[in-house]
């Protein structure tokens, strides 16, 4: 699939007030300083459709982008780690929450990890979130270009040894770089099946 627009439509801490649309969304969220919006950036062809921070937690809210006038992209806020209070990680937690839960346009949600770190108690503990609350989900490697490939074969063969603990097979998953756009049109292949799917 390539991507031919791509259009900021509303933020909010709402989800009563996310579009009101049949269009199919694809949510991207991951742990705070994943590389979620320079990967965004790069799967649009956007250099600043995401705002990209060098400090954690810089989304807090709910972004829809309308993408080639028939799917929606959602940005959504990064979980732990980010120099926020408790009480902000909280609102942050429910709202996040209200959005899986309420919204039924969503079908798909990509979860970010970071390749080079091992697997991370919170990135696991939220797949099985969404595992149990049934909303489909795949994972997106990131940050792959700062490993050399063979130090990336071992994290991702640690990671899919530790999920395979969790869950009889694994979720699809893509490994990408935001730097070299390696596995972009992996993701958005991905992503235009599934659209195509949904019509027939």
């Amino acid at each position: 699939m390539k991507i031919t627009s791509a259009e900021f439509v509303i933020s909010n801490t709402d989800v009563l007030k996310c579009p009101n649309s049949k269009l199919p969304e694809y949510a991207f969220i991951g742990r705070s300083n994943v590389g979620k919006s320079s990967l965004i950036n790069n799967l649009t062809g956007k250099k600043k459709l995401a705002m990209v921070s060098g400090k954690p937690g810089k989304t807090r809210l709910i972004n829809h982008f309308l993408i080639n006038k028939n799917w929606h992209l959602v940005d959504l806020p990064g979980y732990g780690y980010a120099k926020v209070s408790k009480t902000e990680k909280k609102k942050f937690q429910r709202f996040i929450e209200s959005y899986f839960e309420k919204r039924h346009q969503l079908v798909n949600a990509f979860v970010l990890v970071d390749l080079r770190h091992e697997p991370q108690p919170l990135d696991l503990e939220f797949m099985q979130w969404l595992g149990v609350n049934a909303i489909p989900f795949s994972i997106i490697f990131t940050k792959a270009d700062k490993l050399k490939p063979k130090a990336a074969e071992k994290n991702l063969a640690t990671y899919q040894e530790q999920l395979l603990t969790h869950w009889e097979e694994l979720p699809p998953y893509f490994v990408t770089s935001s730097q070299t756009g390696q596995g972009k049109e992996d993701v958005l292949n991905y992503i235009d099946n599934i659209n195509q799917s949904l019509i027939n």
